[in-house]
């Protein structure tokens, strides 16, 4: 039996047979009440809909009579109808569209997927049915179906939106102007004054943490000789150093509590104290925590939820917590065997790689660790399987690194198409600097024997050359105490050896979640690493608190000010560990298309941008004039997408399905925009089950505050199309024809 609510519940995988048995069983099952009211509104604001599934007979009857009728309807527009069967795609058609095709597009779609069964990952694998042309019918018919009114509330939209009673207005620069107004800055004064009570708050509580571990606190021992004001400022001193801030990072609950002057309510403790016996790590540094509120400021009320989100684990992840699957099939890796994308690495756990021209590389240093541990992070698989932890003292690279290093070196030397190493984790800069000097400086030898190799090679022989290395990290975010002197030397010269090796692009690719974690620690961090010669760009996870309205784009001008370049922004990925940080698909189109867009930059200023990281030290002046000539806003440069469970990243997709709780069924094409392994050809398009229904995620923004008149289009986002990449991130040409050959592959 279904439940009552919304919310399905975990079943038992199933046989065909049973499956079928039990489809035939819900299909028996009255709808409730709500979702008879919801029915009869739907059925009253469309005749032809309800004189068409009264007249049928069956549910096939029901399903020929809805798609001629809809049929007709895409047909008045050519453009639409050619982009529905396939005739013509990527962006330039997609554009074409007008906001009922959409809705007709997926009716059809829901018909031509009638019956389809998926496996829903989100409840372990069992197999759902998406036939919602039928579940209306036996709504209708005998008032039954089992639907849930959040299924019926997507249909009510979706048939507004095809009669054009429901239009969408793209909000105007003045709308966007009093969204970005609800977020401030972690600039703002009045924050830094209210994190600076939070860092005295904490400095008291590790105060008592050092006297209660005596010898055990080694370095940062305190004399009991020191009067309290000595204590505050010999541990205020020690604020500025990184190490001290992973030395009292907060590991479990109560450590978490107290640090936060004892604000957590008690159901978010017990979801906290059940995280801790269901194994889930905990590490929170000191620094990050003095950004979350414990004194709520009347002009920030919530402003800083995308950054609570983050440290504050949901009841979901707690129960999904050991039967967590991997979400990128490339990242279950056996030796010797090739990953889901066809590569054949020379490590399981140290390379990762979906595309020819990039290989992420993760070190045996600690490295493997991060500042902190995201609710929402990607590697939360490994963590459940051990693979990673946050034991930094057994995370020290032992003596078989070094050999190890030299083979993967060697693998990025002989692989003919690699031109893009990205150094990541965990987290790149979690690695000490001896450490980080280590890899880099065995990047730049492998640059320097692969360009020599070259040179005996014919021209259409030659193999590609490393011309962009990247540091995956969020420490200027975590903990931009990082960034030191010390640090920003070894990358300043690394930068210099490599660009005479042929290296063109140095790229810190971090992660800002939030405008309130842009601080005058990360803005000097930034600072640092700019005048060392490095681009800094930005990843950001749409989650469901920096979803809302005006959140990311009063990130991507706070960033610009301080001189980061915008890059991608990621769907939350994962099945329902992540449901309660899961911004739906159709939300990221939206923000895409009505909010983004005002950041949009014209393609008579792509030469302009293109050259902004030829002097980093000066991106923050040269945007800040580009944004003023041009009148943007913000800079809009990066790409919403989803890593799929697949191989990629894409943002195409249409909704092809919809369970009876309301929870839609994407199909995704991969991004055409650029070079994939071969394989994607077997792979074809891949399926996803969202994890949270529209209704719900509506109903969570409500929670926060939202009013969600604002988010009215929402329900009519059905399809969506890759931004195409800008010039600013594509790889610079060389200056000779690179072979067609894909080493390392096994197809």
């Amino acid at each position: 039996m279904p439940t009552t609510n919304d919310q399905p519940t975990s079943q038992p995988h199933q046989t065909p047979g049973s499956q079928r048995t039990r489809t035939y069983a819900l299909d028996r099952i009255a709808i409730d009440v709500r979702s008879h009211r919801l029915l009869r509104k739907l059925l009253e604001e469309n005749r032809p809909l309800e004189q068409i599934l009264r007249d049928a007979r069956n549910e096939t009857e029901a399903l020929v009579g809805v798609k001629q009728w809809v049929q007709e309807l895409l047909a008045q527009n050519p453009a639409a109808e050619a982009y529905y069967r396939g005739d013509v795609a990527g962006r330039e058609a997609f554009e074409q569209l007008q906001w009922r095709d959409y809705a007709a597009i997926r009716i059809l779609d829901y018909i031509e997927n009638a019956g389809r069964e998926f496996a829903d990952l989100n409840l372990r694998g069992e197999p759902a049915v998406s036939n919602p042309i039928k579940l209306i019918w036996l709504a209708v018919t005998h008032g039954t179906g089992g639907a849930k009114p959040a299924f019926f509330e997507d249909m009510l939209h979706l048939f507004r939106q095809l009669r054009g009673a429901e239009d969408r207005r793209l909000p105007d620069a003045e709308h966007l102007a009093t969204w970005t107004e609800r977020f401030p800055s972690g600039l703002d004064p009045r924050i830094v004054r209210l994190r600076e009570e939070n860092r005295d708050r904490i400095i008291a509580d590790v105060i008592e943490r050092i006297e209660a571990m005596g010898e055990s606190a080694g370095k940062y021992a305190l004399s009991p000789e020191l009067s309290p004001e000595q204590k505050y400022l010999q541990v205020l001193d020690w604020w500025k150093d990184w190490q001290f801030h992973l030395k009292f990072a907060v590991r479990a609950p109560r450590e978490l509590n107290n640090a936060l002057g004892e604000s957590l309510d008690p159901d978010t403790m017990k979801v906290l104290e059940d995280a801790e016996q269901a194994g889930i790590p905990f590490f929170v540094n000191p620094y990050y925590l003095s950004l979350l509120h414990v004194r709520v400021p009347y002009f920030a009320i919530g402003a800083d939820l995308a950054i609570r989100h983050y440290v504050v684990y949901s009841r979901q992840l707690v129960e999904e917590f050991g039967d967590i699957v991997a979400w990128e099939k490339e990242d279950i890796v056996e030796p010797g065997k090739p990953n889901a994308a066809g590569w054949l690495l020379p490590s399981h756990h140290n390379v990762h790689r979906r595309y020819p021209e990039v290989a992420i590389l993760i070190p045996d240093t600690v490295g493997r660790a991060c500042g902190g541990l995201c609710a929402s992070c990607q590697r939360m698989y490994d963590f459940q399987r051990g693979n990673l932890n946050f034991n930094l003292d057994k995370l020290r690279p032992d003596e078989s690194w070094d050999e190890r290093l030299a083979r993967l070196m060697d693998y990025f030397e002989q692989d003919a198409q690699l031109r893009d190493i990205l150094v990541t984790g965990g987290d790149a800069l979690m690695s000490s600097d001896r450490s980080l000097k280590t890899i880099l400086d065995a990047i730049a030898d492998m640059a320097g024997r692969k360009r020599e190799a070259n040179r005996g090679r014919k021209d259409g022989e030659k193999h590609a050359e490393l011309v962009r290395v990247r540091l995956g990290t969020r420490l200027p975010v975590y903990l931009p105490q990082r960034i030191t002197p010390e640090l920003c030397e070894i990358l300043a010269g690394f930068k210099q050896r490599a660009a005479a090796l042929g290296v063109r692009q140095f790229i810190i690719q971090t992660h800002f979640e939030s405008p309130l974690e842009v601080t005058p620690e990360a803005r000097d961090g930034v600072r640092r690493l700019l005048d060392a010669g490095w681009t800094v760009t930005n990843q950001l996870v749409f989650t469901t608190a920096a979803s809302r309205r005006g959140h990311t784009a009063k990130l991507r001008q706070v960033l610009g000010e301080i001189g980061v370049l915008p890059y991608y922004t990621f769907s939350v990925k994962g099945y329902m560990e992540n449901n309660f940080n899961f911004a739906t698909n159709a939300r990221a189109v939206q923000e895409q298309i009505e909010e983004k867009a005002a950041g949009t930059v014209p393609a008579d200023a792509y030469p302009e941008l293109v050259t902004l990281p030829d002097d980093p030290a000066a991106i923050p002046d040269r945007l800040a004039d580009l944004r003023r000539r041009l009148g943007l806003p913000f800079l809009a440069t990066d790409r919403n997408v989803l890593n799929l469970p697949g191989v990629g990243k894409s943002l195409t997709y249409r909704v092809i399905g919809i369970t009876r709780y309301g929870r839609r069924i994407l199909e995704f094409d991969h991004d055409a925009n650029r070079t994939h392994s071969p394989i994607i050809e077997k792979l074809g398009k891949i399926v996803i089950i969202e994890s949270k229904s529209i209704r719900e995620y509506l109903a969570q923004l409500e929670a926060m505050g939202e009013d969600v008149s604002e988010y009215a289009s929402l329900w009519g986002y059905s399809v969506g199309e890759t931004e195409p990449r800008l010039p600013l991130y594509e790889y610079p040409e060389y200056g000779f024809a690179v072979t067609d050959e894909m080493t390392n592959l096994e197809v």
